[in-house]
């Protein structure tokens, strides 16, 4: 029996994979693919997901093998600097290729003892009380606890499960791969920057080792996205476009990819659960799809390592569905309107050259920076104060950071008085005693994705509460089932 069963090796899989490991969760990896993918369908890491790998310890081996970018003019390519004095420690973008990505995480995943096995296709499941079981291609049958769908927009997970993917097909499809270009590249560069006044889905760049990536509008819809388009294609709308089509040769790889929008009804059938792609589909607009995926395996990881170890409080499996499907709602709509922004028509130009005026407004900025960044995302705890639900950025405290405490995967009690304690869930709950920390409040707990899940008052009120937060998330103390779950309601200042 394996505890949980991961079927796709990409980044949210293999996030997922790693944050099961932190916890002791026995992990295979499935893909029906026998090597890592070569297209460069993400180019980087937005805040949030910075932020994450810096709370594992990750983040060094990722800036080590990317490049430090402005976070301005991710919002449907308008070209304005960031706002001022963002709620975080890392105001930037990480430029860094997916196939980079999924290799880093994937050595994490396997350092930590994750099993990965390549070549290996899902066909059909099915499960009970007590598992799943799974059927392969090749005929092996294999019993798991819990099985995760990473398996991206054509999941079969999902469609084995029979959970509805409503939403709106792709109307408008582009072109995308990576090839060498004859044209010298101060032509390209000049010629592409007067196409892309009024052509937002245009883009020849250089990638390295004279490798351009680039992006055109495709002539049509197709019908089976999975085939990749031949480079004759490209020629024919490069040439539409630009006039030219640069001499373009030697393809490294050619994809495609629509601007249809899709949510799953549900991302947990029982003991099967959805997360990535497989959950959610929307166009690449902003950059948030690999980012919303890795954030998807963060909040799932913890909360699926409880239930397999038996400390979970009732309903904390739920949460995953109830705090990441609004999440992936939100990116659905944003990128809507930027695909809508991106139109070369008279009237979304316009409603473009009005949002650009209304982006000079520092609040709007902001708003729409922590949108796409996911700075904004606040989980709905329920009543109280400010900070409740939203998650925690980086402070410098007395010793060290608040991130290098945050490396285990368990909770955190930030404590500025040391009057404080979690006996009885020390075991999942770490506390740190620090007497200067940056945080304008005197104690707050965290959980281990770095949302606040409870925030200490003032001298009189300091601990009320504390042990339902503590119960709440992080189960009984002591590890025995706790009497309420994330879900229901605890009247404040109540005491088991």
């Amino acid at each position: 029996m394996i505890d949980v069963l991961v079927v796709g090796a990409g980044p949210t899989g293999l996030m997922l994979a790693g944050e099961l490991r932190l916890h002791g969760v026995r992990v295979r990896v499935l893909d029906k693919e026998t090597e890592p993918t070569r297209v460069v369908r993400s180019l980087g890491l937005h805040v949030r997901s910075i932020e994450v790998m810096d709370q594992r310890g990750l983040l060094e081996r990722f800036l080590a093998h990317g490049r430090r970018h402005p976070v301005g003019g991710s919002f449907a390519a308008i070209d304005k600097p960031a706002p001022q004095e963002l709620d975080t420690a890392h105001g930037y973008v990480l430029g860094i290729p997916q196939p980079t990505t999924e290799r880093l995480l994937a050595e994490r995943a396997t350092g930590l003892g994750a099993e990965l096995a390549r070549g290996r296709e899902l066909v059909a499941l099915g499960q009970d009380d007590e598992g799943v079981t799974a059927e392969l291609a090749d005929g092996t049958r294999l019993r798991s606890r819990y099985l995760v769908g990473c398996d991206g927009g054509r999941s079969t997970v999902r469609g084995l499960l029979g959970v509805g993917f409503p939403g709106e097909p792709s109307g408008t499809d582009t072109l995308i791969g990576e090839m060498r270009v004859s044209a010298d590249r101060e032509t390209v560069a000049a010629l592409v920057t007067e196409i892309r006044r009024t052509r937002k889905r245009f883009g020849v760049g250089p990638v390295g080792d004279d490798v351009y990536r680039v992006v055109v509008p495709a002539d049509g819809v197709a019908e089976d996205r999975s085939a990749p388009p031949a480079l004759a294609e490209f020629k024919r709308q490069l040439r539409a476009c630009a006039g030219t089509d640069f001499g373009v040769h030697s393809p490294r790889w050619l994809s495609r990819f629509g601007d249809g929008t899709r949510l799953a009804e549900r991302y947990r059938t029982g003991r099967v659960l959805l997360a990535g792609d497989a959950a959610h589909t929307h166009p690449p607009v902003g950059g948030q799809g690999l980012n919303l995926g890795v954030q998807d395996a963060f909040n799932l990881g913890w909360k699926l390592a409880a239930e397999v170890n038996g400390w979970a409080p009732g309903g904390l499996l739920d949460t995953y569905h109830a705090e990441r499907h609004p999440v992936a709602a939100d990116v659905l709509e944003n990128t809507r309107a930027q695909m809508e922004l991106l139109s070369t028509g008279p009237g979304p130009r316009a409603v473009r050259r009005l949002l650009a005026e209304l982006m000079r407004f520092e609040d709007v900025s902001r708003h729409l920076t922590e949108k796409v960044t996911a700075l904004d995302v606040r989980y709905d705890f329920g009543a109280g104060h400010a900070l409740l639900g939203r998650r925690m950025r980086d402070v410098e405290l007395g010793r060290g950071r608040l991130y290098d405490r945050m490396h285990s995967g368990r909770g955190l009690l930030l404590d500025r008085t040391g009057r404080l304690s979690v006996t009885g869930w020390s075991d999942r709950v770490d506390h740190v005693v620090d007497e200067d920390p940056e945080a304008a409040v005197p104690a707050l707990l965290l959980r281990p994705d770095g949302h606040v899940a409870w925030v200490g008052g003032g001298q009189r009120e300091l601990d009320e509460g504390l042990d339902e937060g503590l119960a709440r998330w992080f189960g009984a103390a002591g590890g025995r089932p706790a009497p309420y779950g994330p879900g229901d309601t605890v009247t404040p200042g109540a005491r088991r």
